[in-house]
């Protein structure tokens, strides 16, 4: 877990840090859209324990489509080279707003990828409360 500051090469690849590629246990991961015009990436077996789940889904609920439509569907299998190095699909940095300075991101389970502007801006902005995110977490279960 930690954030890196990076930068996107003329081809549209990321490196990967040394750490989040242990941590991801191989050469693939999953990368797709995100919640907050960012991208997601998972390890393939992170991923398949997600299509899992939501392939138990009703696809009669309008909610669960659309939901498949943006999450499923433009998730790219996408390989590392030798050096850490991920081809990020051109759709994919389109919809995150990249354009070459990033961050990656790295959370329990996935990692997110960021522009850094927009990065720099949601922190900003987005009215962060530490203790108030804290007592919700609470009322989740999360004990700190």
């Amino acid at each position: 877990m930690a954030l890196y500051p990076h930068t996107l090469d003329p081809k549209g690849r990321v490196i990967i840090p040394s750490k989040m590629r242990d941590d991801l246990g191989g050469d693939r991961i999953v990368i797709t859209n995100g919640f907050e015009t960012c991208l997601y990436a998972y390890s393939a077996s992170e991923w398949e324990k997600i299509e899992e789940a939501i392939s138990n889904l009703p696809t009669t609920s309008e909610k669960v489509r659309m939901f498949e439509r943006f999450f499923i569907g433009p998730a790219e299998v996408c390989d590392m080279d030798g050096q850490g190095r991920v081809l990020v699909p051109q759709n994919l940095r389109e919809y995150a707003k990249f354009e070459k300075q990033i961050y990656v991101v790295g959370l329990k389970r996935r990692l997110e990828i960021w522009d850094k502007d927009l990065w720099d801006s949601n922190a900003r902005n987005s009215g962060l409360e530490p203790l108030k995110i804290a007592e919700e977490m609470a009322g989740l279960g999360l004990r700190f």
